[in-house]
Protein backbone atom coordinates (compact mmCIF):
# COMPACT_ATOMS: atom_id res chain seq x y z
CA UNK A 1 0.00 0.00 0.00
CA UNK A 2 1.52 3.22 -0.78
CA UNK A 3 0.24 6.96 -0.26
CA UNK A 4 0.25 9.30 -2.91
CA UNK A 5 -0.38 12.65 -2.87
CA UNK A 6 -3.17 14.43 -5.55
CA UNK A 7 -0.72 14.54 -8.81
CA UNK A 8 0.00 10.97 -8.32
CA UNK A 9 3.43 11.55 -6.53
CA UNK A 10 4.32 9.29 -3.37
CA UNK A 11 4.22 10.56 -0.38
CA UNK A 12 7.61 10.04 1.87
CA UNK A 13 6.14 7.59 4.74
CA UNK A 14 8.58 9.15 6.71
CA UNK A 15 7.25 12.68 6.69
CA UNK A 16 3.64 11.18 7.02
CA UNK A 17 4.98 9.76 10.39
CA UNK A 18 6.13 12.81 11.56
CA UNK A 19 3.08 14.29 11.11
CA UNK A 20 1.22 12.39 13.08
CA UNK A 21 3.56 12.52 15.68
CA UNK A 22 3.25 16.41 15.82
CA UNK A 23 -0.36 16.03 16.03
CA UNK A 24 -0.26 13.03 18.46
CA UNK A 25 2.45 13.72 20.68
CA UNK A 26 0.52 16.99 22.52
CA UNK A 27 -3.28 15.40 22.21
CA UNK A 28 -1.74 12.39 24.03
CA UNK A 29 -0.20 14.80 26.73
CA UNK A 30 -3.20 17.18 26.70
CA UNK A 31 -5.07 13.77 27.24
CA UNK A 32 -2.98 12.58 30.34
CA UNK A 33 -3.32 15.97 31.94
CA UNK A 34 -6.99 15.91 31.73
CA UNK A 35 -7.01 12.38 33.08
CA UNK A 36 -4.73 13.07 36.09
CA UNK A 37 -6.56 16.52 36.81
CA UNK A 38 -10.05 15.17 36.50
CA UNK A 39 -8.59 12.08 39.08
CA UNK A 40 -7.59 14.68 41.65
CA UNK A 41 -11.44 15.97 41.49
CA UNK A 42 -12.63 12.80 42.21
CA UNK A 43 -10.19 11.40 44.88
CA UNK A 44 -9.74 14.40 46.66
Amino acid sequence: MSTTDHDGTPTNPILVVLAWLVVGVPLAYGLWQTLVKASALFTG
